[in-house]
């Protein structure tokens, strides 16, 4: 009770904060003789994680059903066109459309050959379909297009205290949050469909990573709650995401966070799988540290 008291008696002695000014937080330990405050000025997002942030390809034009190599070139398997693509010769088979008479348990096959060059177009009469014909779609290449279709954010980190407005104190906890929104902590959904078949994704962030700087981390649940120096919470720790303990020595340190997602995805035909990897990462937030002084009077 103590804390609260002396916090209390802090923020109504503490400097006035301007008029039209943004909410800003209050950082008021004991035997401080006066109260810092810091405005919420969140670090600006980083770059995206590693592993899922490329979200696969989109395919283009209608194809899908895998991707495929020729000529170091990554094309399509099938293609809506073109039809299916053969390993062996480097050439799309479709069905010739109408087909012209041939013998019993033979057709006619339109090829597009030199990975799909419209300048290599003709007709072969073939007794059997060639390798890789009629393949089905691929489940999970559907769902990596369906994943490159949605927009995934770092959120904007923040920090109480902030070094660019007033320091804290070794031993006090810190605040961490992020900028909440669907793009930054989902849930996000999105389908992608090719030859009847049907992929949905669902993505959203499983735990949120704070490197606190000194080699510490902590694993918050969700983007945490923001600084409010009104609330009953003020002066103490974090309600969902915090570094309790605080910093054990003073200093300048600089606290990143990165969102974890899970990205999992169900086909119309009953399979199932996830996207694994996808990772968010915010830039840098400075917080400054100093040596708690005691005041005798």
């Amino acid at each position: 009770m103590l804390l609260g008291g002396v916090l209390a008696l802090l923020l109504v002695t503490g400097p006035a904060v301007p008029a039209g000014a943004a909410d800003p937080g209050g950082e008021c330990p004991p035997a401080q003789p006066n109260c810092n405050v810091w405005d919420d000025d969140p670090g600006t997002p980083g770059g995206g994680g590693n592993g899922g942030d490329n979200g696969g390809n989109n395919g283009g034009g209608g194809s899908g059903g895998g991707v495929c190599q020729w000529n170091g070139r990554t094309i399509p398997c099938y293609d809506e066109d073109l039809g299916w693509f053969n390993n062996g010769d480097g050439c799309y088979y479709k069905l010739a459309e109408p087909q012209q008479e041939a013998p019993e348990g033979w057709q006619w096959y339109v090829l597009t050959c030199d990975g799909g060059s419209l300048g290599s177009v003709r007709t072969e009469l073939l007794e059997g379909p060639p390798p890789g014909f009629g393949a089905p779609p691929d489940p999970e290449e559907l769902a990596r297009r369906a994943f490159a279709s949605i927009t995934l954010l770092a959120p904007r980190a923040a920090v109480a205290p902030r070094k660019d407005v007033g320091p804290g104190l070794v031993g006090l906890p810190v605040w961490m949050w992020g900028s909440r929104g669907a793009t930054y902590f989902g849930p996000q959904s999105a389908s992608a469909s090719d030859r009847g078949l049907t992929v949905t994704i669902r993505a959203e962030v499983d735990r949120i990573v704070w490197n606190m700087g000194n080699g510490d981390r902590v694993t918050c649940d969700g983007p945490g709650t923001a600084y409010d120096r009104r609330s009953r919470h003020a002066g103490g720790r974090s309600p969902d995401c915090g570094y309790h303990k605080g910093y054990t020595k003073a200093g300048t340190y600089r606290v990143q966070a990165t969102t974890h997602w899970s990205v999992t995805w169900r086909s119309s035909g009953g399979e199932t799988g996830s996207i694994g990897g996808v990772t968010r990462t915010t830039g840098p937030v400075q917080i400054q540290i100093d040596e708690l002084q005691v005041v005798t009077r």
